[in-house]
């Protein structure tokens, strides 16, 4: 029987890294949209997480106490200055 560490690493779809890291679906791929989620990988057409850029991602967010500041944050699900494709642009059109 092969050992733990000779196993390939494991990979889990949207569903399954979302039920590992407590999100719905839908956040776990708006966080891949706007660029504030974890590391994945597309494999073909698919959409699939390591376990350990999972975890990766959950520590950015640890804390010890509310009144803690780090440079490591996680942002929320949405649109945000420094990644918004369209970040200074006006609505109005000539």
């Amino acid at each position: 029987m092969p050992s733990d560490t000779q196993l390939p690493m494991r990979r889990l779809s949207t569903p399954e890294a979302a039920r590992f890291v407590g999100l719905s679906n839908r956040t776990l791929e708006k966080h891949r949209s706007y660029g504030t989620g974890p590391v994945y990988e597309k494999i073909g057409g698919r959409v699939v997480y390591a376990v350990a850029d999972l975890e990766a991602w959950l520590a950015r967010g640890r804390r010890s106490s509310t009144s803690e500041r780090t440079a490591e944050v996680v942002l929320p699900a949405k649109a945000h200055a420094a990644t918004s494709a369209f970040a200074g642009l006006s609505g109005a059109r000539k």
